[in-house]
């Protein structure tokens, strides 16, 4: 009897583009294609943190390289990656201004939608046209992309948008073997997240809500990116993997 062998999560030869890849949940996603073999171009704004990752990278024997660019800048993310071709891409470039419905401004919303869904949307376009048969696009939503949240209706629709994009983007890339999923990470300790603990109240109303009982680490992100990006993945295409403690369960 010939038994089924387990996919591997390896990535050996394969080359990945994460955007945001400066820190935080990006960072996790880079360090964790590297450390799984691919070969991993860091995509952010600040330079100086951006190459630092990337020293960090190279001096821990992992095949990385820095890119310093504005993912909301189409001509320049046009001028710099259409003639490249990668086989991940990790759309995590992202931002989020809290603030309780009536006081949300125009700029608020340009900013927001902006970065997480128009961004999100036309990288996508750009890199998916010379990714290979058995690419893979992972977008980093959030929980907030299931469910409401005060002061988070603007972030919440702009996450939901990145919900429909990927189902679509899966539907639409199926036919080219090219698959598109998203993860939907609870609240994450990083360093853009920290602050938002510091208001009276809110670290105990996050925690009540994630069954688990803590906060999100950004290795909790570091598997779900390889898995969805590797052949154990080969047939989820269109799905939103919550990574949440359980917080939309409830």
């Amino acid at each position: 009897m010939k038994l089924p062998q387990t996919p591997n999560q390896r990535l050996d030869g394969k080359r990945a583009l994460v955007t945001g890849a400066s820190q935080g949940i990006g960072l996790a996603a880079a360090c964790a294609l590297a450390q799984a073999g691919a070969n991993v171009t860091l995509l952010a704004r600040g330079k100086q943190t951006l190459n630092e990752a990337v020293a960090a990278l190279q001096n821990a024997g992992h095949n990385a390289e820095a890119l310093a660019l504005d993912v909301g800048d189409q001509t320049a993310v046009t001028q710099h990656l259409a003639e490249q071709t990668f086989d991940i891409l990790v759309n995590n470039a992202g931002t989020n201004r809290p603030k309780p419905l009536n006081d949300v401004t125009t700029d608020d919303y340009a900013a927001v939608m902006d970065l997480n869904v128009r961004a999100c949307y036309f990288i996508t376009q750009t890199v998916v046209a010379n990714m290979p048969a058995g690419g893979s696009v992972i977008n980093m939503s959030s929980q907030m992309g299931h469910v409401g949240a005060t002061n988070r209706s603007l972030y919440c629709a702009s996450k939901s948008a990145v919900e429909g994009m990927t189902r679509a983007m899966a539907v639409e890339l199926g036919p080219r073997h090219i698959r598109v999923n998203s993860i939907c990470p609870t609240f994450i300790e990083t360093a853009m997240t920290r602050s938002y603990f510091d208001e009276p109240g809110f670290l105990e109303s996050v925690i009540a809500n994630i069954p688990l009982g803590r906060l999100g680490q950004v290795e909790d992100m570091m598997g779900p990116v390889v898995f969805l990006a590797s052949p154990s993945a080969a047939l989820i295409t269109g799905s939103a993997l919550m990574v949440d403690g359980g917080w939309t369960a409830r």
